[in-house]
């Protein structure tokens, strides 16, 4: 089993915990591998992603930066594409009553295409470029940006938007990266 199912499937199962613990579990589907900047890469992968997270008090101790939420998330392809799941922070923006804005960064594994494996040269490895997004690295960078709408205390919806890419750091050669756009739906724990 690939890191990245175990991941996805860690992270789907929400820890008992008090409510002080945690903050929310948000659930949702993400149109898979949109165009944004590079319609070359884009639809190289069909299906839509089933979309989990488990989020976290905020951390005081990183007031300094704006006290982020944690987070564990994983995100599961209908069609056998590209699955992936991993971690990181998110910061909770107010800008009007009952609207957030949450930008977010951190850290996944993924189970998609990292290169092209066939010879150089042949004909095989063209066709095989041409029809896989290669993400260049098992490891990815994801930067996430959620508008959310609260309908009351406990529950929201919210748009989501979120890029995964190795940015040349984790990684080297190709980066196509991989990018999402989904509506989840928000349940909150709270006193």
């Amino acid at each position: 089993m690939k890191r990245t199912m175990l991941a996805a499937s860690m992270t789907l199962v929400a820890p008992t915990a008090g409510a002080e613990i945690l903050d929310s579990v948000r659930l949702g589907v993400m149109a898979h591998n949109i165009e944004v900047t590079d319609g070359k890469n884009a639809n190289k992968e069909d299906g839509v992603n089933i979309n989990g997270e488990v989020r976290f008090a905020a951390l005081d101790a990183l007031s300094w930066i704006g006290s982020p939420h944690p987070y564990v998330m994983g995100s599961v392809n209908t069609d056998g594409e590209t699955s992936y799941g991993g971690f990181g922070v998110e910061w909770d923006f107010e800008f009007a009553p009952g609207w957030r804005i949450e930008p977010g960064v951190g850290y996944v594994i993924h189970d998609g295409e990292t290169k092209n494996p066939l010879p150089l040269g042949s004909a095989e490895r063209t066709q095989f470029g041409e029809d896989n997004l290669l993400l260049g690295s098992e490891d990815l960078f994801r930067t996430s940006l959620a508008l959310t709408r609260d309908i009351n205390e406990r529950w929201a919806v919210q748009v989501i938007f979120e890029h995964l890419s190795h940015g040349q750091i984790l990684g080297n050669g190709r980066n196509q990266g991989l990018d999402e756009l989904g509506i989840r739906a928000v349940y909150r724990f709270g006193d």
